[in-house]
């Protein structure tokens, strides 16, 4: 019962608010307001309020959020203890090696040697005579000194 005038004087307080917010001409404003002062009465005419009364002056229901406490952390449990043994041993070893392709090129594992695969191809100079791969080297200074 007490729950039900709270609810009520607030929505009636918060509709107060939203006319005088109205009466300056910030019509959404008080749009808004009047929204979110509807919702209380909402609340306890659909019954929710009651019931929220009713679970928390309520031993069995305490109990119930207990129980369902336990089975979280059960659940919560028995998933990093499954998370802990998935990566064991020799499981870890066999997806270490299988995590490059075999076909895979050496800069792919990481190595900086070329493939001796075909022909080398010909070296061409720029248009300041400097080698191509002196080309980059700019662009590899300003890698480094972001981090990159």
């Amino acid at each position: 019962m007490i729950a039900e005038t709270v609810c009520s004087a607030a929505s009636a307080a918060g509709l107060g608010i939203a006319v005088v917010t109205a009466y300056r001409k910030r019509f959404l404003a008080a749009a808004r307001l009047a929204a979110y002062s509807l919702v209380p009465v909402g609340l306890v005419m659909t019954g929710v309020v009651g019931w929220l009364a009713d679970t928390a002056l309520s031993p069995t229901a305490w109990a119930g959020f207990g129980v369902l406490g336990a089975a979280w952390l059960l659940f919560a449990g028995t998933r990093a203890v499954e998370r802990r043994r998935a990566g064991t041993g020799a499981e870890r070893r066999a997806s270490g090696r299988d995590a490059v392709a075999p076909a895979a090129s050496a800069p792919s594992l990481g190595g900086k040697a070329r493939p001796a695969t075909g022909p080398a191809a010909p070296r061409t100079t720029s248009s300041r005579g400097a080698d191509p791969a002196e080309d980059f080297s700019d662009i590899e200074a300003i890698l480094k000194k972001h981090g990159i």
